[in-house]
């Protein structure tokens, strides 16, 4: 194992603690608007996953650009289904006569 990536996975390890612990001392009132504007914030990953697709020269490599675009992908819609869904239910609802 090299030294380089042990160092990757001690950040990757040590973003999922923070992480964890940060998101488990969210009330429960303001998760829902948390985590759909996190989610929509992941149109970000989709940009450093087509910079990734665009170096690439492994079959592996591809099959993990694919899995990490589909990821960001269905994160960004939720975020954008979730946040519409939240704004929802503050617009008002016109009556018919």
């Amino acid at each position: 194992m090299s030294t380089l990536l042990l160092a990757d996975i001690t950040v990757f390890v040590l973003g999922l603690l923070v992480g964890f612990e940060v998101i488990s001392k969210v009330p429960a009132t303001l998760h829902t608007p948390l985590m759909s504007g996190a989610n929509a914030i992941h149109g970000v990953v989709l940009v450093g996953v087509m910079l990734l697709a665009a170096t690439t020269t492994t079959v592996t490599g591809y099959l993990l650009v694919f899995v990490a675009a589909a990821f960001a992908a269905m994160n960004v819609a939720g975020g954008y289904l979730v946040t519409d869904r939240m704004l929802a239910m503050f617009r008002t609802h016109r009556r018919d006569p």
